[in-house]
């Protein structure tokens, strides 16, 4: 099958599967609650949010700085400076994996 003849519509003409039917729930009002309702947050992203709450605040002056340079041609890469961060933050994430 060629991808210009897939209708994106219908995901069984890929698959191979047969349509199946689908229970709508009824349409309420959009500020109602459905008590059935639930939310689980993995171990993981709560993880995640810590870390990301114990970084650096962003210095948006210095962001801004960077993109101008980057805009006008120059700004300069330097590659040992890129690997040297690179290779700590390896080094720090098999750490904290440990």
């Amino acid at each position: 099958m060629k991808i210009n003849q897939i209708n994106p519509g219908r995901a069984d003409a890929v698959s191979g599967n047969t349509p199946k039917k689908v229970d709508k729930a009824p349409v309420g009002k959009p500020d109602a609650v459905n008590e059935v309702d639930s939310v689980h947050i993995s171990s993981l992203s709560m993880g995640v949010q810590s870390t990301d709450a114990s970084r650096e605040t962003i210095n948006t002056a210095k962001v801004e700085e960077i993109k101008q340079a980057i805009s006008e041609g120059r700004f300069k890469v330097n590659p040992e400076v890129v690997a040297d961060r690179l290779l700590e933050t390896v080094k720090e994430l098999i750490q904290n994996k440990k």
